[in-house]
């Protein structure tokens, strides 16, 4: 790197250092050299360019005010020329270099300034072959990694080996997929997912807890699909590290596409699974083979379970399989995750205690909110299965939990089919439409009625089933007469064709209002 220091080192320019400046400015970038003789040299000046000159304008202007004008411009330093008329640096200027924290520098008599150029573009050439060496050897170095199967963590350690800086490659999702150097807890990895979803991502990240990142995007064509995170701030990097930076983020490309091309075939035959099992005998003997090679044993227990974000309408959001798979994993259980639209299902070992599905299922909610930044996630679950033969049954009752659950404001995260096994899951059991048409056929007329009537039936029902058709507290719960809620309850029967008094009659009325209710 170009340097006072190092045009110091340079013996044939024979410099000497007058003032040396502050905090180790000798060792700081230089640009360029720049020859003027101007008295206000600032306009012309770049900032860390180094001031050559005679000082042919010292009977113009004070010293102070040059050196003031120079460091206004930014400049590096000063190297003054002496010549056979100016042997000495005036004492005057070195005073006000001291002053500024401006480093001074002298060259003899006997040395032009061309050769300040010419050692100055010597270093600058070196530099630039030096670096452009180091970015084949290290693309060589990368590409090898990339090819041994070395993964993320392979290619930051070629990078760690030329400069020691903590790095961490994080995804969208908030997973982290490779660190070295450096321990990153959820809440950063999740805020470095909420960088990366930045239009385009920002250069640097705060991550909290007084961290800031220098951020990489990997596989940006578009969206970025991941970050290379180092974990000091933008403006501490030096030149060579962030060119090594930027290569090794193009590096990662590569992989993380690799990744989640994995992911995407790993995907479809989980998804091809499930269908095996829905055809039932015509592919029955494809599904050991396939469990086989998910890790899952096909001659042992197995469960289904079925995870959905609460309410109807809600989609699979991105990346909810695999925060499922990477719980189940680190969970030590291996598992069949297929994602759908609106759930995501998993195969696993039936195991007891602790990894039984009814034990972990809340753990495993939680996690998927929390990783994918919120809302309510309900698990369907349904009874295990001796083995793979017999997986149709829990697959069909545990999606069908879940629907159940998601349908529902509250009540619990997680529940089997038989525990849901009720009216509310008969009438869940089938689709919106088909309530809303049920309901209709026994509550149209009343609500007519009432709508033209201004009456109160279908109230005065609802009270009546609520109080278990006891007359006196229905009565007295609405503030009518119990004949009044005779005549209205006759009035029910009459546009109903249904008796309040029998019950099949009455499990009719209330399915129909239940209904009205969910639809």
């Amino acid at each position: 790197m170009l340097t006072l220091a190092a045009l110091v080192e340079d013996p044939a320019l024979e410099l000497r250092v007058v003032v040396p400046g502050r905090d180790g400015a000798l060792a700081g970038q230089v640009l360029w050299v720049h020859n003027t003789e101007l008295p206000d040299p600032g306009p012309y000046v770049r900032e860390h360019e180094v001031v050559l000159t005679n000082g042919l304008w010292l009977d113009r202007v004070d010293p102070a005010d040059f050196v003031a004008r120079v460091v206004g411009a930014g400049a590096a330093g000063i190297i003054f020329g002496l010549r056979v008329e100016q042997r000495d640096t005036p004492p005057a200027l070195a005073d006000a270099c001291r002053e500024a924290g401006l480093p001074l520098l002298e060259i003899s008599v006997a040395v032009p300034f061309t050769a300040v150029t010419r050692a100055a573009a010597a270093i600058q050439a070196t530099d630039r072959q030096n670096a452009l060496m180091s970015l084949v050897r290290r693309g060589d170095e990368l590409t090898s990694a990339l090819s041994r199967g070395a993964g993320a963590s392979g290619v930051l350690a070629v990078l760690r080996r030329e400069h020691e800086l903590p790095l961490a490659v994080v995804d969208r999702m908030g997973r982290e997929l490779a660190s070295a150097g450096a321990e990153l807890d959820a809440g950063q990895t999740r805020a470095a997912a909420e960088a990366l979803a930045g239009h385009p991502p920002p250069l640097e990240a705060d991550l909290g807890a007084g961290t800031r990142a220098a951020l990489f995007p990997v596989g940006a064509i578009g969206d970025a699909d991941a970050a290379l995170l180092c974990l000091r701030p933008a403006a501490e990097l030096t030149r060579g590290e962030r060119d090594a930076l930027e290569q090794t983020a193009r590096y990662l490309s590569l992989e993380v596409a690799r990744h989640q091309a994995v992911q995407a075939i790993e995907m479809r035959f989980a998804v091809e699974l499930l269908d095996m099992v829905l055809s039932g005998a015509q592919r029955a003997a494809e599904v050991p083979g396939r469990l086989r090679a998910f890790g899952v044993d096909p001659d042992g227990p197995l469960a289904v379970i079925a995870l959905a974000f609460a309410g109807e309408e809600a989609a699979t959001p991105p990346g909810m399989a695999e925060a499922v798979t990477d719980f189940l994993l680190a969970d030590g259980l291996p598992a069949v995750v297929a994602a759908g639209s609106q759930d995501v299902v998993a195969v696993l070992p039936f195991r007891s205690g602790r990894q039984s599905p009814a034990v972990f299922a809340p753990r495993l909610a939680a996690s998927v909110s929390h990783r994918l930044s919120g809302g309510r996630v309900v698990v369907g679950l349904a009874d295990p299965v001796p083995g793979a033969a017999e997986l149709r049954t829990p697959l069909s009752r545990s999606r069908e939990a879940c629907r159940v659950l998601r349908g529902r404001r509250g009540g619990p995260i997680a529940a089997s089919f038989a525990e849901l096994g009720s009216y509310r899951l008969l009438l869940e059991s089938h689709d919106e439409q088909w309530r809303h048409t049920f309901a209709d056929a026994l509550l149209g007329p009343l609500r007519e009625h009432d709508r033209l009537r201004d009456g109160e039936l279908e109230t005065t029902l609802r009270a009546f089933l609520d109080h278990d058709g006891h007359w006196a507290a229905t009565a007295a719960a609405l503030f009518v007469h119990v004949n009044t809620l005779r005549n209205r309850l006759a009035k029910v029967t009459e546009l109903t064709g249904r008796d309040v008094g029998r019950t099949a009659d009455r499990v009719d009325l209330f399915l129909a209002l239940e209904a009205a209710q969910s639809g």
